[in-house]
This record gives structure tokens, sequence and C-alpha cells, in this order.
């Protein structure tokens, strides 16, 4: 007897075969082209190539890619995935494009990727709220962001030991570069010559406020205002790249912020070159030692300077103030190890390995990734001094050039410092933060409120379906 079913049941089998296969190459791509507008996200804001690269692991092993090879560099984010040795591998690339640094953006990406793990967006819903992040303006105006430069900016130079005249001309300048620099990125010049705009009107400035009636120490406005040029630089980044294996995007990183820095001098050099074909004196700013009496107003210019980048950096409000106490203990800390007879390179490296030790705690309580606390709190530390104390002995010649040398390579020394010194924090606050855990479990008696032990993640999974349900 003939089964007349029997092709159409197999040609039906196949169709569905077929379609199955379709679907899954469809969730493929999608999976990949989500994981990376993550990198993408993640890379553009600073993070370093290792936590890019974990990140996109865990998403794409989540949506099962659990063979998908992962390649991170400076300008471009690469993943392949190949089903069997039979198939023909899928390949991916993503250009990465220069962008405003967005701590805001960053967060909802960090908060978008723990939905994903914890089962709270499915592959559809992320790649919605993706699209949504990505399409959405900043969280302040651009006017905002001025002033939040403005502030800072004065924030430092009281945080140098200037006074109050010092505090506005260097919010003046800062406002004015600010400015200026929006105007030719708008045409598009290269970063390099919006620094050396930068360095030369902070410097011009200082001279014409100098030249006038105003009493005022025009080196620490100088100062302040490299500060304020040096706080975009992502250095941190290029040395956690140098110390995870990330040889190529460390380089990369690294010239761009010598570039960046070399803008910043050059710049600054022209100013004071000019200056002094016009007769003007800007002075040599001298470091000396805090007094008791200017504790406060050095503190308090840390704390407002390092939480006045984070609003320019459309940090999270509820980061702000976390940020500035941070840096103020930071700043103490700083001034503790100087008065111990320890330089600035030593002092500068126990502030940010504090900064490192507790941001990562700080975050995990604000809701935002330890970059946005970090980023921000070592501002006020960053070399501004030494470069420009480097410069003016350049530009003196003879027996200060050797001085100056020296100088530039202290703020070499220190940049690196800061650097290392966060990310040394991190690698210790993140194994203490899983021991004290552990310990708290081990010692906990009977509680009257909240549960007995840590629940598992498949307990905490099946509590947030039965909540959303």
């Amino acid at each position: 007897m003939r089964d007349d079913d029997g092709p159409s049941h197999e040609g039906g089998s196949q169709q569905e075969e077929a379609r199955a296969a379709a679907e899954r190459a469809r969730e493929i791509n999608l999976t990949m082209d989500l994981c990376l507008r993550i990198g993408e996200m993640l890379l553009s804001s600073g993070a370093g190539a290792a936590d890019v690269t974990a990140t996109m692991r865990s998403v794409a092993d989540h949506f099962g890619l659990r063979t998908a090879d992962i390649d991170v560099t400076f300008i471009s984010l690469s993943m392949s995935h190949q089903r069997s040795p039979d198939d023909v591998p899928t390949l991916m690339i993503r250009h990465v494009t220069q962008r405003d640094i967005d701590y805001e953006d960053l967060t909802a990406v960090d908060h978008l990727v723990r939905d994903i793990l914890t089962d709270r967006a499915d592959l559809y819903l992320a790649r919605s709220r993706m699209a949504t992040i990505v399409s959405l303006g900043h969280a302040f105006p651009r006017w905002a962001v001025t002033i939040a430069w403005a502030v800072m900016a004065a924030a430092v130079g009281v945080f140098l030991g200037g006074g109050a005249v010092v505090a506005v001309v260097a919010a003046v300048a800062a406002v004015l570069i600010d400015r200026v620099q929006l105007v030719m990125a708008r045409r598009r010049l290269p970063f390099f010559y919006l620094q050396v705009a930068g360095g030369a009107i902070a410097t011009l400035l200082a001279a014409a406020v100098s030249a006038s009636p105003v009493e005022v120490d025009p080196s620490v406005v100088v100062t302040a205002n490299i500060i304020l040029l040096l706080a975009g630089i992502g250095l941190m980044g290029a040395v956690q790249d140098a110390l995870t294996g990330f040889y190529l995007t460390a380089s990369a990183r690294l010239i761009e912020a010598m570039m960046a820095t070399a803008g910043i001098i050059a710049g600054v050099a022209l100013g004071i070159s000019v200056a002094e074909g016009l007769g003007l004196e800007l002075g040599q700013l001298v470091p000396g030692k805090v007094r008791a009496s200017d504790l406060p107003a050095v503190l308090g210019g840390a704390a407002v300077s390092a939480a006045a980048f984070s609003v320019a950096s459309y940090a999270p409000r509820r980061a702000v103030l976390p940020v500035g106490l941070t840096t103020a203990a930071a700043a103490l800390v700083s001034q503790a190890v100087t008065a111990s007879g320890f330089g600035r390179a030593a002092a500068a490296g126990a502030a940010a390995f504090f900064i490192g030790l507790v941001a990562y705690a700080v975050a995990g309580r604000v809701r935002v990734p330890p970059l946005v606390v970090a980023v921000p709190a070592i501002v006020p530390f960053l070399p501004g001094l030494s470069i420009y104390r480097g410069l003016t002995f350049l530009a003196d010649g003879g027996y200060f050039v050797s001085q100056g040398i020296f100088a530039l390579m202290t703020a070499i020394t220190v940049a690196i410092a800061l650097a290392s010194g966060v990310i040394l924090g991190e690698y210790v606050a993140q194994p203490l933060k899983r021991e004290a855990r552990r310990l708290e479990n081990r010692l906990a008696g009977p509680r009257l409120v909240g549960p007995y032990r840590a629940m598992t993640r498949a307990e905490r999974r099946a509590l947030r379906r039965s909540t959303d349900e």
C-alpha cells in the first residue's frame, strides 16, 4: 500500500527546518549587531578594551553565541560566529565614531546589560532600548555644559590656592575656550587644533588680566585651564589597555593622549611667547605647602571641580554629590601624603588608589559604572601645574631648560600614577567586596528583616520573574 502523504510530510519538514535555520541566522545577526552597538558605546565613552570585550562576551554567551570571536581595537569592533565547521562564518564590523562623552548613556547601557544577563530584557526588547539610548539627546542643554566647565575651572583655581579673582578669571577663560572649541569642532577641525586654541586663549587672557590694575596670579589661571583641557583626555583607558594586554588599542590611545597634550603645550607656549613679546610677565607657579586654614578651601575646590566635570560629562544627577565627596576625601589623602614629605607623583598615586578603592562601592550605591565615579574624581589631580612650570622654564632658556624638562617629566609621571593608581584600586576593591559579602553571610545570625542568606542567581531570576508577572 502506497503512502501518499510521505513526500508531502518530508517536504513540509524540510520547509520547517529551512524556516528554523533562517530564523536562527536572523537571531545571530541581531545578537551580533546588539553586541557591537553595546561595545561601541562603551569604547567611545572611555572604557577599557578588556571591559568592552568582557561585556560583549557576556551578552553573546547569554544569547547562545558561545563560540563567537570578538576583536576590539581603537577604531573598530569586529565579531564573528560559525555555528558548525560546515557553515559559512558570519562576520560583522563596526567602526567606532568619536562622540562627546555621555555618562548618562553609558549608565543606561550598563543597566541594559545587567537586565539582559538577569533575563529582564530579551533580544528584541534589548535592541529597542539600545536604539532609544542612541537616539536620545543629552540630559542637559549645551549652555549648561559651558556653565559646568566654568564652575570647574573656578574650583580648580581655588584648589590651587587662588582667590576669588583667580576663580572668576579662570571661569571666564573656560567659557571662551568652550565656545571657541565648539565652533572649531563644528568646522571639523582636528582635536589637536582645538587644544592649541584652548591653551593660547587661557594664556593670553591671563596675560591681559595681569596687565590690568586687577591683582591676580596669571599662572594659577593658566594652570586651572590646562587641567580643564586635560580632563577630556582618556589616559586611564590607555593605561588599562596596556596593563590588560591590549597593546594595539593602548598604543593608539596613548598617541591620541600625547597629541592632545602636545596641543595644550603648543597653545600655552604660543601664548607665553606672545605675552613676552608684548612685555607682559606671567610668572612661574611655585607650589607651596597648604596651611591648615587653607585646607577647607582646597578640599571644597577639589570636590566642586570633580562634581562640575561630572555634570559637563552628562553624568546622572544622583552621582554628582558622591563624586564630589569622594574627591574631597581623595584630596585629603593627597595632602596627608604631601605633608609626610613625599613628592607629587606619590601623592597623586595615593589619591588615585583611594579613588579606585572606593569608586567600586560608591558606584554600586548610586547605580552607575565605576568609570563614572573614577574619571571625574581624578580631574583635580591632573598635572596642569607641572606642565605650566615646565613650559615657563623652557621659555626662560639657559639654565632653566633642564628644570623645564624635569617638570614635564614629572607631569608624565603624575599622569601615569593617576591612571595606574585608579586601576590598582579597582583590582583590590572587587575581591574585597566579594569577601565582605561572604563574611557577612557566614557571620549573620537570625535576622528580623530580610533574607537570612544570600540568594543564588537562579533564585534571584525566579524572584524577578514572579515580581514582573
